[in-house]
């Protein structure tokens, strides 16, 4: 019997399980460890709250946890109440599965005044997440910044701009319905160093943008390339520039309650206020082959809140190499030490779409199953139930997180799949 601890319960976490489950079909037993109570990582607390179609695919994770050789172990810290070197003489394999939960610095002056806040917290806070439900952005100013050009920076700027009725059917979380319902926010600046053809916004989520009730999206016609150069661009790209064009052609003429505006090739280059942020200082630029370089154009846009898109980075774990300046584990493809792999974000960086840790997940499974034959097989779950149990560590298990869902489910407002528990206290009370 293989005996594989998996540390992260999102998509690569599930993934890689099932990817195990494929390898040696039931002579593995696999335990998916998570510091939350519950389950799902980015699919329940970092996916937009109204994108449930996308949430949908915890329901094929759920099938992979509901087999008898895999298990959820909940509410458990690496790091906190087991250390990696006490799960690698535990199990045969330990593969770290965590993600990129914390935001990517700023690194500009100002960046620590009140108001200012990277997307891992500002959409952890409108998802429910324990760590960042108490932000209590302020949303009484007029001018929101948010800075950066990828699909992040367009679900926050939706999110800003929807009204109470358009988040029917969302999981979004009371608190920030209720905050977002009184938000005096009329003006979303996005800003991009670069310009329309160097985003990395999708079609669909760009489009959504033009169906809002009461905002519109506005690009300045000059900011786009001659339309000719458009055939260049591949497919997607293409598609999401179209979308830029329409913007700049019926933008200005749409009455709006709430301006969506682009603002490309424009860096920003520091936060200014006194004690919190009141707008940010930017510079104009222009690509030289393919990067930003300043013009020494300068410019302020006035801003209550700006909100930084601008990628993440996995949490270092003690006793793991890490790579600090790219933010993830050092790994050769997935192999960090003996018996220690990395999978997803935590192996490559915050890159590829949810679908993209699947073949992620197999690979690694494929590199495990090459070095097994040096492991001695050890105690797996049996070691780690009698180590918990001498240390008094709560374990959640699947059977728990199903009664927080039905109690997630029974509190929600009328229309919404749930009302989630933000936090960890009350999801343990709410097992039973």
């Amino acid at each position: 019997m293989r005996h594989i601890a998996i540390i992260g319960s999102g998509p690569a976490g599930y993934y890689t399980a099932e990817a195990a489950q494929k390898q040696w079909g039931d002579d593995v037993r696999v335990d998916i460890f998570d510091r939350l109570p519950v389950p799902y990582g980015l699919i329940r607390t970092g996916v937009a709250p109204d994108h449930q179609s996308i949430k949908g695919v915890s329901r094929r994770y759920e099938q992979t946890a509901l087999s008898d050789n895999v298990r959820f172990v909940g509410n458990v810290t690496i790091g906190e109440d087991v250390s990696i070197d006490e799960l690698r003489d535990l199990y045969d394999a330990v593969v770290l599965a965590t993600g990129a939960p914390r935001d990517r610095g700023l690194d500009l002056p100002g960046d620590h005044l009140r108001g200012v806040y990277g997307s891992a917290a500002f959409v952890g806070w409108y998802n429910g997440h324990p760590e960042f439900a108490a932000l209590d952005p302020d949303l009484s100013g007029e001018t929101a910044v948010v800075i950066g050009m990828g699909n992040v920076a367009l679900d926050v700027a939706r999110i800003l701009s929807k009204t109470r009725e358009e988040f029917a059917g969302s999981d979004i979380v009371g608190h920030a319905l209720d905050a977002l319902a009184g938000s005096k926010i009329r003006r979303i600046v996005v800003l991009g160093r670069r310009g329309p053809h160097q985003i990395m916004m999708t079609p669909k989520e760009l489009g959504e943008l033009g169906h809002l009730a009461r905002a519109t999206p506005r690009v300045d016609p000059a900011d786009l390339p001659d339309i000719a150069e458009d055939a260049l661009l591949e497919p997607g790209l293409r598609k999401s520039v179209t979308h830029l064009r329409n913007f700049a052609e019926h933008g200005e003429d749409a009455p709006a309650d709430i301006a969506v505006e682009f603002d490309f090739f424009a860096a920003p280059r520091g936060l200014l206020g006194q004690g919190r942020v009141e707008a940010i200082e930017v510079e104009r630029t222009r690509i030289e082959a393919g990067r930003a370089v300043g013009t020494g154009e300068f410019y302020e846009i006035p801003a209550s809140l700006v909100v930084a898109c601008i990628g993440y980075r996995t949490a270092p774990i003690p006793g793991v190499p890490f790579d600090e300046r790219a933010g993830r584990f050092a790994n050769d493809e997935g192999r960090i030490l003996p018996g220690l792999y990395c999978v997803g974000w935590a192996r490559r960086g915050p890159s590829g779409t949810i679908g993209t840790n699947r073949p992620d997940g197999f690979a690694v499974i494929e590199k495990i199953a090459e070095d097994m034959p040096a492991f001695a097989h050890n105690q797996g779950r049996a070691g780690f139930d009698a180590l918990a149990a001498a240390r008094g560590i709560d374990v959640v298990t699947f059977r728990d997180w199903k009664r927080i869902e039905e109690a997630e489910a029974a509190r929600a407002r009328e229309g919404a799949p749930r009302e989630k528990f933000v936090d960890v206290a009350e999801m343990i009370r709410a097992r039973g």
